[in-house]
């Protein structure tokens, strides 16, 4: 399954406050808010959105071809990425940029504050997918995830006069584009990604209603947070699929990326969407379980005990053999083992 993830590549800024950012907000006084947060711990990763869908794809044993933006400081990335199974090859070096940096603090709570600096990113707009189509000998999917904006139309545009079906995942996009741009960026997807959040708002942008916009696209995933993800189509019913519980909550940066990447993986495999939703939930929960979004390591045997555990044997004895695991054990509960 050839397939090309378009998007964001960062350098992460991850940074923890002890404390819960809403006992220092006043709720009559938001119209002026200076506040500072003194944190204990602060780390440097790997990330941006098509990076973390990639990363977490090759983890599961496919080979991705990322395709963005990057400036004069991405060579130690590239070597990660792989040596990790991604094919950066159509990643584009800009060397008069710096790459895009995502700066985010964590509460207690879970909750997070974030800023993010483009830098490179706002090159991707003049990357074309025609020569990684050729490189690839064709592409059978293209993920339009979020990015530069008008990069995200072209390439929408692009998939669209040469027929490659497309996965839409505007998420943190949304927020930054208005209702004829994600009118334009939905219609015709084969595929829509967003959270509950995200969701209202596009419907809100877009003017459209729920029905109407699963009527424009042929699948819609819609993630949950906690109480997991649904899979919904015009013409079936709702897929519910729970999140599976983490060990330990450590860190939510990137737990959509991961969703993400187990949904695309199993879907180029294959599977059903309620596979498809299954690996997506465990995977997202890896990184849950991590600090920063590619740190999580996939063992296959270890991950078929815990998808079993979570969705039941049968479920894990239909995507065990994708994952080069012939004889799964899927008699009791992988909560005690590593991963």
């Amino acid at each position: 399954m050839r397939i090309a993830v378009t998007g964001s590549i960062a350098t992460d800024q991850l940074m923890f406050y002890p404390g819960r950012f809403t006992d220092d907000f006043i709720a009559d006084h938001f119209e002026r808010v200076s506040v500072s947060f003194l944190v204990d711990r602060m780390e440097i990763r790997r990330g941006g959105v098509a990076a973390n869908i990639c990363y977490g794809m090759a983890a599961l044993g496919l080979r991705p071809a990322l395709v963005g933006a990057a400036g004069a400081d991405f060579a130690d990335y590239r070597s990660w990425l792989d040596r990790h199974g991604v094919d950066t090859a159509s990643v584009h070096v800009f060397e008069l940029f710096h790459t895009a940096r995502f700066m985010c603090t964590t509460d207690a709570a879970q909750n997070q504050i974030a800023s993010f600096y483009p830098g490179a990113m706002t090159q991707a707009r003049t990357i074309e997918l025609a020569p990684v189509a050729e490189r690839l000998g064709g592409l059978d999917w293209v993920v339009i995830s979020p990015n530069d904006p008008e990069a995200m139309q072209r390439h929408t545009a692009e998939c669209r006069n040469r027929g490659y079906r497309f996965v839409a995942d505007p998420s943190q996009q949304v927020a930054n584009m208005d209702g004829a741009e994600l009118r334009e960026l939905v219609t015709g997807a084969a595929l829509l990604f967003c959270n509950a959040y995200e969701k209202a708002l596009l419907e809100r942008k877009t003017g459209w209603t729920d029905a109407e916009v699963l009527h424009r696209v042929g699948v819609r995933v819609t993630t949950l947070g906690a109480h997991g993800a649904v899979v919904e189509s015009p013409d079936a019913p709702p897929i519910r699929v729970p999140a599976v519980p983490p060990h330990e909550l450590v860190d939510p940066t990137g737990v959509g990326d991961a969703f993400r990447a187990g949904f695309l993986s199993g879907m180029c495999w294959g599977l059903g969407w309620e596979r498809c939703a299954q690996l997506g939930s465990l995977l997202a929960t890896y990184a849950l379980e991590t600090v920063g979004t590619q740190e999580y390591e996939v063992k296959p045997e270890h991950f078929i005990d815990r998808f079993a555990a979570a969705f039941g044997p049968a479920a894990a004895a239909e995507v065990a053999p994708r994952l080069g695991v012939t004889d799964p054990d899927s008699g009791g509960p992988a909560g005690g083992r590593q991963r």
